[in-house]
């Protein structure tokens, strides 16, 4: 049976890396351009979130910003972008409900989820056609900063656990460890006609 699951590991691999070669011209120029907004995003946040996780190494800083200005960073980065195109977070298991991933989110989600516990899940973006819209999804990967408050709830700072059952009652972002793979983030490119 392992070496079943092997095999088929690994012609799942080459398939994806046949299908990489091979993507069309325009496939890779949407997912650069993708990648590019979605940097811009992660720039932000991520530089926001840093300078406060090393002022306060609980992560109640950096948990309080995301609650209180995320949404608005998003919001902002989006209205500098060309019409039609916007980025934005989703995951499995969310925190913040405005997060929420759709029918197609959910499907990205799941099979990159399946590769990532295969240890095939490749750190690159992919594009996929919906309504209308191509969207470019680059995973999200649990850092050791992230476990401040993404980690096992048992060992999160308690002022941080506060915060986080006030702020999103119902969160299940939380319990991951180094390495999973904690969501993504989608870039929004309008289909050309």
């Amino acid at each position: 049976m392992k070496k079943l699951t092997l095999t088929l590991s690994l012609a799942a691999i080459a398939a994806t890396i046949t299908a990489s070669a091979e993507a069309p011209a325009d496939q890779k120029a949407i997912a650069m351009e993708g990648v590019r907004y979605i940097k811009m995003l992660g720039k932000e946040l991520k530089s926001n979130v840093m300078k406060r996780m090393k002022d306060d190494p609980s992560g109640l800083q950096s948990a309080y910003f995301c609650s209180k200005s995320a949404e608005r960073i998003t919001k902002e980065i989006n209205a500098k972008f060309p019409e039609g195109i916007r980025v934005r977070r989703t995951a499995l298991k969310i925190r913040n409900p405005k997060n929420a991933p759709d029918a197609t989110d959910l499907k990205v989600l799941k099979k990159m989820e399946a590769e990532s516990k295969e240890g095939t899940l490749k750190k690159k973006p992919v594009v996929v056609q919906a309504d209308g819209v191509n969207r470019v999804y680059v995973p999200l990967f649990v850092e050791k900063g992230c476990l401040k408050c993404h980690g096992p709830v048992d060992r999160i700072d308690p002022k941080v656990r506060k915060l986080l059952a006030e702020k999103y009652p119902h969160d299940q972002a939380v319990g991951f460890k180094k390495g999973d793979l904690r969501g993504v983030v989608v870039a929004e490119i309008p289909v050309e006609k």
